[in-house]
């Protein structure tokens, strides 16, 4: 099934999810059951002892999840994950952080990935991420 181009997940996000103008997010790569997005880190993302929040990498694991959703296939924007699991690896650096998202079970109705997520400039993995996601029935 055919979704959106990058370029129309970038306007759907703007639509739809406004709130994440500010953030100066890249979608790098969505489709073929992947994507990468890239999240730049600010002082906003940062938890005491100035390290990447929890909540944050959360975040981004998630949207990584939803854009290869919708990079291939049609009529999932009322998707919603119903399960999310995240294991903190490492800390990351203050540099930008990357989730590589790959999709597993593309189903009727459940779709599960993994997501690892990676700080810039730094090797390993920083968090390892599955998700399902439950899919709207067609109408």
């Amino acid at each position: 099934m055919a979704g959106r181009s990058i370029e129309g997940l970038y306007e759907f996000l703007a639509e739809e999810f406004p709130q994440t103008r500010h953030l100066d997010l890249k979608i790098e790569q969505a489709g073929g059951g992947t994507a990468r997005v890239r999240l730049p880190i600010s002082d906003e993302h940062l938890r005491p002892g100035g390290t990447v929040s929890g909540p944050t990498m959360f975040w981004l694991a998630d949207l990584g999840f939803y854009m290869v959703l919708m990079a291939d296939m049609d009529g999932v924007e009322q998707a919603v994950t119903t399960n999310l699991n995240i294991n903190f690896l490492r800390r990351p650096g203050t540099g930008d952080l990357i989730a590589d998202v790959k999709m597993l079970k593309d189903g009727k109705r459940l779709c599960v990935a993994e997501c690892s997520i990676f700080s810039d400039g730094e090797e390993g993995p920083v968090a390892h991420v599955t998700a399902t996601y439950s899919i709207p029935p067609k109408k």
